[in-house]
């Protein structure tokens, strides 16, 4: 069977995750310390029919893509942050469905090259490129050091997803100043400067598509959720703006606003993910991705995935204060 081109480059982390999107794991390639990024070449190819040497992508014609994002000729890359487990993992495999070769970041190594041997398994006969690059993004410096590993590598990203996350649920004056900084620096900082270094990129081609992951809470405010609420606002708030400013360049720009999503991010058990389906409280990662990515090849600036979800927006504000305390006593057990 044929495996997927693959490169795998670590760079220095500083802390720890907290709560992610996409859990770390152990990756094969040695432990990086601290400084600049360290690339590691590795062939990901069977004895029969070898991995292809990396391509300067970017020196091709353009790839020809249709209006619903398929790929039709040509060679097209996604990058996806926060690719290996959860929403990142789906979007991940809906866009190498779609024909794209993959940049796939996260934190953890090992679940990045489980997502890659997916894509590969899924058409032995398409011979999608892969990259892994493995990095916190919770750093001041983490979006330089991926737009220029990226850079280095001669890709240019025709579809950005900033899919990263970490979740909290606790009171601020509960809740350390590091997990704030960290939050901030990943939803919000780290966020921004990929959609001005890639989009920059994009403006001058006069294409591109960016996704940028908000989230439902920032209509209901719940306690304990001000810090998590608070940067995905910014997201939504930032990714409606730029979007405008980049329509005449011709890059379109999506925030998605999903409520509750059948993942790992809310630290709930796999039964309580499937009590929430059935329930139809939660939607699958990869319905969130499916409608995520049709609203974004479709130019809509914003999605909130569900539509019993829509309809629920304008009731949020009207939510008093003595339903919600009792609700907040029996969540604060949670808090953490």
């Amino acid at each position: 069977m044929e495996h997927t081109d693959n490169t795998v480059l670590h760079t220095a982390a500083s802390t720890p995750p907290l709560t992610e999107e996409t859990p770390p794991t152990v990756g094969r390639a040695a432990t990086p310390t601290a400084g600049a990024p360290a690339e590691t070449a590795v062939s990901a190819g069977s004895a029969e029919t070898p991995a292809r040497a990396a391509e300067p992508s970017g020196k091709a014609a353009p790839a020809r893509i249709d209006r619903r994002g398929r790929v039709l000729s040509g060679r097209a890359w996604a990058l996806v942050t926060g690719a290996g487990t959860g929403i990142g993992r789906s979007f991940a495999l809906r866009l190498a469905a779609a024909g794209y070769d993959l940049v796939l970041v996260g934190q953890t190594t090992a679940t990045l090259e489980r997502v890659r041997d997916e894509i590969a398994a899924a058409d032995a006969t398409a011979r999608r490129q892969v990259r892994i690059l493995t990095m916190d993004l919770a750093r001041t410096e983490a979006s330089d050091e991926l737009y220029a590993a990226v850079r280095a590598m001669g890709i240019d990203v025709d579809v950005l997803v900033n899919n990263a996350g970490i979740f909290s649920f606790r009171d601020i004056l509960q809740t350390p100043p590091e997990r704030i900084e960290r939050m901030i620096l990943l939803h919000d900082m780290t966020l921004s400067k990929n959609c001005l270094a890639f989009g920059r990129d994009m403006a001058v081609r006069g294409r591109g598509w960016i996704l940028n992951m908000s989230s439902f809470s920032i209509w209901m405010p719940f306690p304990g959720m001000a810090l998590y609420t608070a940067t995905k606002a910014y997201v939504r708030t930032f990714s409606v703006a730029f979007a405008k400013e980049m329509a005449e360049r011709g890059v379109r720009v999506t925030a998605v606003c999903p409520a509750g999503v059948a993942t790992d991010l809310y630290g709930l058990t796999p039964r309580w993910q499937r009590i929430g389906l059935r329930l139809g409280v939660l939607i699958s990662a990869d319905a969130c991705a499916r409608r995520a990515l049709r609203a974004l090849w479709r130019g809509r600036r914003t999605v909130v995935p569900d539509w019993w979800n829509r309809a629920f927006i304008p009731l949020c504000k009207l939510l008093p204060m003595w339903l919600i305390r009792p609700l907040r006593r029996h969540t604060m057990q949670f808090q953490k």
